[in-house]
C-alpha cells in the first residue's frame, strides 16, 4: 500500500487519460503509465499522446516537474488568457532576432498567459501591414498552442477555440483601427467645389 501512495505522490497527480501540458509540445494526453526496467533499473514512464502531431512521448515520472509539465488550465486561466489577447499588444523596439527568441521563449514555456501575450502581439488585422514570414510562424504557433489548450479546457474542437481567439483579437478596442478612406466631403458634409 505504501508503494502505491509513493507512486502517485510521485505521478503528482497525472492519470491515464487526462490531457496535460508539455511546454515544449503543447496539449497531450496520458494514455498509459508503464515500467520499463532501463540499465538495471526499474523506471515509471508517462506515456502521452500528441494526437495532432503524430507523436508519442515517454516522459520519466521522476522527470515530470523538471520538463514543466502541468495540468490543462481551469476555466478561469483561460477567460484571463482571452483577456490577456484582448489588451493592447506591446512590442519593444529590439531587433526581431532578439524579439523572435522571446516569443519562442514564452510559446515554449507551456504558459497559458505567455502564449496568450505571444498571439496578442503578433495578430494582425486585415487592415494592417502584412507579416514577416518569421512572424507569421510563431503567431501561428502561439495561436495553436493557445487554441489546443482552450478546446481541451472547453471539451470544444480547435476550429472552435480559434474562431474565439480571433474574434477576442477583432473586438478589441485596443487594436490600432484602419486608416479612414478619404472622401470628398467638406466638414459641413457638403462637397467640395472642384
Amino acid at each position: 500500500m505504501a508503494s502505491t501512495t509513493k507512486k502517485t505522490a510521485q505521478r503528482q497527480g497525472f492519470k491515464t487519460g487526462e490531457y496535460i501540458v508539455y511546454p515544449a509540445h503543447g496539449v497531450g494526453q496520458i494514455t498509459a503509465i508503464e515500467e520499463q526496467n532501463v540499465a538495471g533499473h526499474s523506471l515509471e514512464l508517462l506515456v502521452i499522446v500528441f494526437e495532432k502531431d503524430k507523436m508519442t512521448l515517454r516522459v520519466p515520472v521522476a522527470k515530470i516537474a523538471s520538463v514543466g509539465m502541468r495540468k490543462l488550465g481551469d476555466p478561469d486561466a483561460v477567460k484571463k488568457a482571452l483577456e490577456t489577447v484582448r489588451g493592447r499588444p506591446r512590442v519593444k523596439r529590439t531587433m526581431w532576432s532578439r524579439r523572435a527568441q522571446e516569443y519562442e521563449a514564452k510559446i515554449n514555456s507551456g504558459d497559458l498567459i505567455s502564449i496568450s501575450e505571444v498571439v496578442r502581439d503578433l495578430y494582425r488585422s486585415d487592415s494592417q501591414p502584412e507579416q514577416s514570414y518569421s512572424e507569421r510562424q510563431l503567431y501561428e504557433a502561439a495561436l495553436d498552442r493557445l487554441a489546443r489548450e482552450i478546446a481541451a479546457v472547453n471539451k470544444c474542437s480547435e476550429t472552435e477555440a480559434t474562431k474565439q481567439i480571433e474574434q477576442t483579437l477583432e473586438k478589441s478596442p485596443n487594436r490600432p483601427k484602419a486608416p479612414a478612406e478619404a472622401d470628398s466631403t467638406g466638414s459641413d458634409g457638403q462637397e467640395e467645389a472642384a
